[in-house]
């Protein structure tokens, strides 16, 4: 039950856990970073298990119920955040509090963004949440919805044995992190930014883009995985190839290195798709 590889699975699951507590301390980066470690031990467990040939259906189970929580949970409670953030970003600075000048006034934001819902939801407090815009948060929690089914169906689908039908709970989990990172690296400046920008982080937007990303959890997507094959020399030189960009195009761009990345990723799974197919024919 406790072998190494079902402990590296855990660690997953407190990942996602301590991602959630950092949302509601406003700590929306942090909260990020802990679903990018839970990523690592999500791939470091199973490496573990196939070369320690500890494999098991308990350890199947134990990985799917930690995914639910740090790549469907987790990405959950940031969108939860950021569409709260949202109701008002245009105006982020507008009313800046003389008090948070020695804090950190981002983290300062979003935790006083949450405190202002909830009075609004459950205390019929007057404020910028009222009204139906109160409920729009609420659309964030399609992602772990839907992850649970995407989940359950990726343990009895026997067709996803080495490669991906819909956008795996993980790379869904990483696409959001974008959101968090991006305000939080650029929230001073917030005024400043291109009007598209303030489009995309638009509250109506944010939950428009939560139903679309959970949606796309369960569409039959084709996309490929990354573990190596053995005998497929091309196949694993474009893997390491596009591994080896991801780290540099990271240090080049730090957070827009996540939609680059992402796209080169979609790119190289509709290659991988056309060529198998053309294979198979």
């Amino acid at each position: 039950m406790f072998n190494l590889a079902n402990i590296i699975t855990s660690c997953n699951l407190v990942c996602g856990l301590i991602s959630i507590a950092f949302c509601f301390a406003g700590q929306l980066d942090l909260a990020a970073y802990c679903i990018f470690l839970g990523a690592l031990f999500d791939f470091a467990d199973g490496f573990v298990a196939r070369s320690l040939k500890l494999e098991s259906k308990m350890g199947k189970e134990l990985d799917s119920l930690s995914d639910l929580i740090t790549f469907g949970a987790a990405p959950g409670f940031l969108m939860f955040f950021m569409i709260l953030i949202g109701i008002e970003q245009p105006y982020l600075l507008e009313n800046f509090d003389k008090r948070a000048a020695n804090i950190h006034y981002e983290n300062y934001y979003v935790f006083n963004q949450f405190i202002h819902w909830v009075q609004a939801f459950f205390y019929d407090f007057p404020n910028n949440f009222n009204a139906s815009i109160k409920y729009l948060p609420f659309a964030a929690f399609s992602i772990p919805f839907l992850s649970l089914f995407r989940l359950a169906h990726f343990n009895v689908d026997t067709k996803q044995g080495k490669n991906f039908i819909g956008v795996p709970t993980p790379l869904n989990a990483i696409i959001i992190c974008f959101f968090p990172l991006y305000f939080q690296e650029n929230m001073m400046n917030w005024n400043t930014q291109f009007e598209s920008i303030h489009i995309l982080f638009d509250c109506y937007s944010l939950a428009i883009i939560c139903v679309l990303l959970s949606i796309a959890l369960i569409v039959p997507i084709p996309l490929m995985s990354m573990k190596l094959e053995g005998g497929n020399k091309i196949e694993n030189t474009l893997k390491i190839a596009l591994i080896l960009i991801s780290l540099i195009t990271i240090f080049i761009f730090t957070v827009l290195a996540i939609p680059i990345i992402i796209t080169l990723y979609f790119i190289l799974s509709t290659y991988h798709y056309f060529k198998t197919s053309k294979n198979e024919i």
